[in-house]
């Protein structure tokens, strides 16, 4: 959509932005027509709708007929693909890939140190009043420095996840599905993070090769999205592979991992331990024996939220406004061919 073509277009935001956020919207041109609907929409705002962005409301295709674009307000679409307006090939859809780099990369760096450092055991201590016999045979710690991190999906966690293992002294390892490509120049990325240039993993791997990659980690951080070639893609084979030190993380999709295998991983201790902010069913069931195990630190799927959510949301629909103004290609576009 050309500067030069100066038609207004019509915004719909099905989301509960308040007035300050949708007046930031507004400024970007006198161009758009802002307009906040939420929770519900009528079918005339459909009808008149260019650009959407949206948490939950999607209109049928014929309901929209000047519609173009849609921006969601998260990172996944897998949850929305089936939809018949998201599969409408002549309709943009953009995420919010990479508002989460910062808040889940940290999550993963306080989860190595969780283990490392043994933090869940002082809670546990610290709960029963008292301190073990011999706490420096407990508590010996090697550091981060000079371990090897794996990171499975280098997109925009990833890419800021390598950014402050190498700020610990990590050796980084990544599978890309891409290896020609490194730089990432199609997504959004928050100033100063990240590794747009894809300079900082010693050695990148194909999805294929992840077992490979995986028998040299000591975490191993699962940060691939979900389609149906990754469901499962920790499996077996993949847990046999790691050191019997090493740990997981997995901040993806629950089902990427093979969650009946990483319990039985788990409990023969074939692998140090995991961190799990994410299950194949949630929440997570009261039956599952992983809130038994104590190598196990879990979370209800929360490590990428943060209390400037609709801020860091409305910065990345403000730069793809400009691109889509200036008629440049929009960034976080789904490509519906990988599922995401």
């Amino acid at each position: 959509m050309a500067e030069a073509n100066k038609q207004p277009i019509r915004v719909t935001v099905a989301a509960d932005f308040d007035d300050a956020l949708i007046q930031q919207l507004r400024d970007v041109s006198p161009r758009l027509q802002v307009e906040k609907h939420f929770p519900d929409i009528s079918e005339s705002v459909w009808a008149e709708t260019e650009v959407l962005y949206t948490i939950r409301a999607f209109p049928d295709p014929k309901q929209a007929p000047r519609l173009r674009w849609i921006q969601v307000h998260y990172a996944g679409v897998d949850g929305i693909l089936n939809r018949p307006i998201v599969q409408a090939e002549d309709i943009e859809v953009t995420s919010a890939s990479g508002l989460h780099s910062v808040q889940i990369a940290e999550f993963c760096m306080g989860m190595m140190l969780a283990f490392m450092y043994k933090i869940p055991t002082m809670l546990k201590y610290q709960a029963q009043v008292k301190w073990p016999e011999k706490p420096h045979e407990i508590f010996r710690p090697h550091a981060l420095r000079g371990l090897t991190l794996g990171i499975a999906g280098y997109g925009s966690i990833g890419r800021e996840l390598a950014r402050l293992a190498q700020a610990f002294g990590m050796k980084v390892l990544a599978t890309k599905r891409d290896l020609i490509r490194t730089t990432d120049d199609e997504g959004y990325y928050i100033p100063g993070t990240g590794d747009p240039t894809g300079d900082i993993p010693e050695r990148l791997y194909p999805p294929e090769a992840l077992a490979t990659m995986a028998r040299d980690c000591d975490y191993l951080v699962v940060l691939m999205p979900l389609t149906d070639k990754t469901r499962h893609v920790v499996n077996e084979e993949i847990l046999n592979a790691m050191k019997k030190t090493a740990v997981l993380i997995n901040v993806a999709r629950g089902a990427v991992v093979d969650e009946a295998a990483l319990i039985s991983a788990l409990a023969a201790q074939k692998i140090a331990g995991a961190a799990l902010d994410v299950f194949e069913e949630e929440p997570l069931p009261t039956t599952s024996p992983l809130w038994n195990l104590e190598n196990v630190i879990l979370s209800p799927h929360v490590s990428g939220n943060t209390s400037q959510y609709h801020q860091k949301a409305a910065d990345i629909f403000i730069e793809n406004l400009r691109h889509y103004l200036d008629g440049r290609p929009l960034l976080n576009r789904l490509n519906r061919e990988h599922g995401y």
